[in-house]
Parts: C-alpha cells; structure tokens; sequence
C-alpha cells in the first residue's frame, strides 16, 4: 500500500529547483578534491545527526574520533560518534531497497547502545516531548508488515526517487522500528536513497541544515502526523535538500588559481546581473583585484556583458542574438 501524500506545487517547484543544483554539481564534482569534501562534510553530518539526538561532541571532537584521536566526553557520546563513522563509511555497500542491509546499517549505528541492534521493536513506544505524549507508534506486531510494504514501494512506485526518499524518511519516524535509533536511521536511509539519485549526495550534509531548523523539522514531523500524510514533511525535506546543495555549491574551492575552471564555477551560479561583490562571494579565497581581473579577461573573451561603471559596474553572462 502506498503511503498517502501529495505531490503539491511546492514539491514540484522545489524539485525542479534540486535537479538544476545537481546540474550545477557536476561542474563542483571536478573543481573540488573529493576526498577533502568527503571528510569536511561527513563531519558536519554526523555531528548534526547525533546534536538533534541530544549528543554533546561538537566537530572537533568529531573530527579527532575520525582520526581515531582518544578525546575526553561522556562514553555514550564517544561510542555514538564512533558507530556513525563506521555507519557511514559502509553507506555505499547497503542496498537501499533491502531490508536486510537496513537492519545491518541500524545494528552498526546503535551498536552497544540498546539491547537488541538490527532487530525490529518488540514492545509498544511512543514519543513523549516535555510533559504531552507527541506521538504513539504502530504496535509492534505491525511493524514487519508496514517495513515491508515501505520497501515495496520503494522498489515499485514511479514517483520520483527524490520524494520517496522523504516519504521513506517520514515513515520510519512514523512506524518507529526500533527501540531507539529511528531519528538517526530515517536521516541515515534517507542519505543512502539519494545516493542513487547522484553520487554528490554522499557528500551534501543535509542533517547540518535539519539541525539548524530543527524546531521547523519537529512541526512539519507533527503536521504530517496530524494530518496523516507525509506531505508537510516531504516539502520541508525537500527545502533542506535543496539548501543543503546550494550551501555545498557554494564552499570554497581550493582551486582558485585555476582561472578557467573558477570562471567556469562562477558563471554557473550567477544567472542575473551581478557586481564584484557578488563575484568575490562566489569565488571565495581570491582578492579583490584577481576578481577585476577576472572581469575584464571575460568581458574581453565576450562571454560577459556590463553596465555602469566603476564601482558601480555590472555583468551578466552574455546573451546569444537571435
């Protein structure tokens, strides 16, 4: 059965606004080393997944325990840490549509954490947030059969992967799997889903921009509960996946004194008039007069147009006649 939801105009709108940032980074993908973003985002990740479960650890622990630095700090958060680095180092080798690899990814996660890692619930749970109980989950003898046909509509259903993936990531939150990890596995899944959408997914730590809005994550988890549809949740995902890659695109890159592949990188961002500022806020790391020099040389090849002078110069890609 599919999980109920809509496809709005919003979702549509924001779906259309992803697929043009994934064209944007295949030009990312080969300005930037991929080990070096690898590790910077995977930290982000982790340390945001684990924050919105209430970990401790801020990055730089994070960025010593992938080190495999000893640092100081409570065990639990220790171990949790060192779990999601193992969890996401394995991403690529789980089957996204598998149940089987599923419980793997969860049974790593959560290892030495609850009693029974890689197992569905056998008990009742229910979510409690301050002194209300928020949400009560299916009971546990449901479980089998709802995770069995969430994977069958992973496999059989045509909409878009993108948007199953936010259904995917509601539903575990809904159903509630397991005695505990179910945060961190809907975020974790969801990641390893995308994946097979474009490999930069790997790399786009959207658990930093859910942690950054989390009070926003918790509303829309509750409108979609109330209303019994994803639909809330899967625009609100799709905000964060479309920010997160816009936040990715961009970073710095190293190779600034590379100006072909700069320009390159620039030109594919800036899509209206744009002055210096703009410029220099896209190719972050070089000075003020490499980026007038960068200016004048694609004013010069006629790949720029301007108006204004001086300070108050602008550009635009130039238009092709006819």
């Amino acid at each position: 059965m599919k999980p109920p939801y809509e496809i709005t105009s919003r979702i549509l709108s924001l779906y259309g606004e992803i697929t043009e940032a994934l064209g944007i980074c295949k030009s990312l993908l080969l300005i930037k080393p991929k080990a070096k973003l690898q590790r910077e985002n995977r930290i982000k990740t982790i340390h945001s997944s684990l924050t919105i479960e209430g970990n401790t650890l801020d990055m730089e622990h994070v960025s010593a325990l992938i080190e495999d630095t000893r640092i100081g700090g409570p065990s639990k958060d220790v171990l949790e840490v060192q779990n999601a680095i193992k969890a996401y180092d394995r991403l690529s080798d789980y089957n996204p549509q598998k149940i089987k690899d599923f419980l793997k990814a969860h049974s790593v996660l959560m290892n030495g954490l609850v009693d029974n890692p890689g197992a569905f619930r056998k008990s009742q749970v229910g979510i409690v947030k301050g002194r209300r109980v928020s949400h009560i989950a299916p009971g546990f003898d449901m479980v089998p059969s709802l995770m069995n046909n969430l994977f069958d509509y992973l496999k059989e259903d045509t909409d878009p992967e993108i948007i199953k993936s936010c259904v995917f990531h509601y539903e575990i939150e809904f159903i509630h799997p397991f005695e505990d990890g179910n945060g961190r596995m809907g975020r974790y899944w969801q990641t390893r889903l995308l994946m097979n959408v474009h490999p930069v997914f790997e790399f786009v730590p959207i658990e930093k921009v859910i942690k950054d809005n989390q009070e926003e994550y918790y509303k829309a988890l509750e409108a979609s509960d109330t209303s019994g549809s994803s639909t809330r949740l899967i625009e609100f995902m799709l905000d964060v996946i479309n920010t997160s890659l816009r936040e990715t695109i961009a970073e710095p890159t190293p190779s600034i004194s590379d100006y072909s592949k700069r320009t390159e990188f620039a030109l594919s961002q800036l899509h209206d008039w744009f002055d210096r500022k703009d410029y220099l806020n896209i190719c972050k790391g070089i000075s003020t007069a490499t980026a007038s020099r960068d200016l004048k040389q694609l004013l010069q090849d006629g790949k720029l147009e301007s108006s204004g002078s001086g300070r108050m110069t602008k550009y635009r890609k130039k238009r092709r006649e006819g």
